[in-house]
């Protein structure tokens, strides 16, 4: 018989809320025929937008926790954690301590999200901090980079943890079965960086990580390599910064097809190649960062997230647990630890 993976779901959270949650969800269940769901939030406007199709279909393959109390975008994090205490966020995330799901996706504030899974979780023995984990497109499919802004500041053995649990994920979402891990920095060569840097790729090289040396900003979309290892702070900017020059990018080409009457013939004869293009860069493709070194599956939505986008993070999540990613992570730091 097949084993069922149970999935929580925060319904509230992001921009959109049910309206973009609701839809995943459905054609999550279409997707996976193991796939349960747990949908937490107000059970009014989840229902309404469920047709009685659908319900009859999969009645028994979700079920909804009732709560109208949810963190939004904007809210103090330490103030929304102690005065919201049945948010949908929070239940979420109980779900999983509570092993009535073995993960949980949300679309709301991030640092709400990071410290509640890590205060009701905890962290896994050896692991110090958890780091956001997420995919970026490269010429040769994708690549996972992590920390992109869970810790501003972090020290060697700190980015040495994040490589084990940056190859841990690419195995269990069974991209490569020994990831090529590369570490970022200002330049290739093995005398450039801060001591930081320099001492955490001594850690990586000494270790059974399949490390292959340092990476600079240019590098990333090459695809040569399956993680690349970052500093929350660098990360994050780096991360900002691909998202604005898509954007800018964008923008010009809008603008260069609108033109005349030839570029907007040409944007016509073009369009088969720019749609195409614009499908393997689509962020949506990417989205659902991974909450790494918890002691459960914790998947961050981007907060601007359509159904399409809550659908792949909802994805990310299955095949994690799928997978078993946290045995994984747990077996690759034993084995590191062994060898110190």
């Amino acid at each position: 018989m097949q084993k069922k993976i149970t999935i929580a779901l925060d319904m509230m959270s992001g921009d959109h809320g049910v309206d973009s949650s609701v839809p995943a969800a459905i054609n999550s269940l279409k997707l996976y025929d193991d796939l349960c769901l747990i949908l937490v939030g107000d059970e009014s406007q989840i229902t309404e937008l469920i047709s009685d199709k659908i319900k009859n279909e999969y009645i028994n393959r979700y079920s909804i926790v009732h709560t109208k109390e949810f963190i939004t975008m904007n809210d103090e994090v330490i103030a929304a954690i102690r005065s919201k205490k049945k948010s949908s966020m929070r239940l979420a995330i109980n779900s999983v301590k509570d092993e009535d799901a073995s993960a949980c996706v949300s679309a709301g504030n991030t640092g709400a999200l990071m410290v509640l899974s890590k205060i009701i979780l905890k962290m896994i023995p050896g692991i110090d901090r958890p780091a956001i984990c997420g995919a970026l497109p490269t010429k040769n499919g994708q690549c996972y980079m992590l920390d992109l802004g869970a810790n501003v500041e972090c020290d060697s053995n700190h980015l040495y943890q994040f490589s084990i649990m940056g190859s841990a994920l690419v195995q269990s979402l069974e991209i490569n079965t020994k990831p090529v891990v590369g570490l970022l920095n200002i330049g290739s060569e093995d005398f450039k960086g801060n001591e930081t840097i320099k001492k955490a790729g001594q850690l990586m090289n000494s270790s059974n990580i399949n490390y292959a040396g340092f990476v600079e900003g240019d590098d990333i979309f090459d695809g040569d390599f399956d993680v690349i290892v970052t500093d929350g702070f660098a990360g994050n900017i780096a991360l900002k910064s691909i998202e604005g020059v898509a954007k800018v990018i964008s923008h010009f080409i809008k603008k260069e097809f609108k033109k005349n009457l030839f570029t907007k013939f040409s944007a016509i004869i073009s369009y088969p190649v720019m749609s195409a293009v614009k499908k393997k860069v689509d962020p949506r493709q990417y989205n659902g960062a991974s909450l790494l070194g918890l002691q459960g599956v914790v998947v961050k939505s981007h907060g601007g997230a359509d159904s399409l986008a809550f659908e792949q993070a909802i994805k990310t999540a299955y095949f994690e647990v799928k997978n078993q990613i946290l045995d994984k992570i747990e077996s690759l730091i034993q084995t590191e630890l062994s060898n110190e």
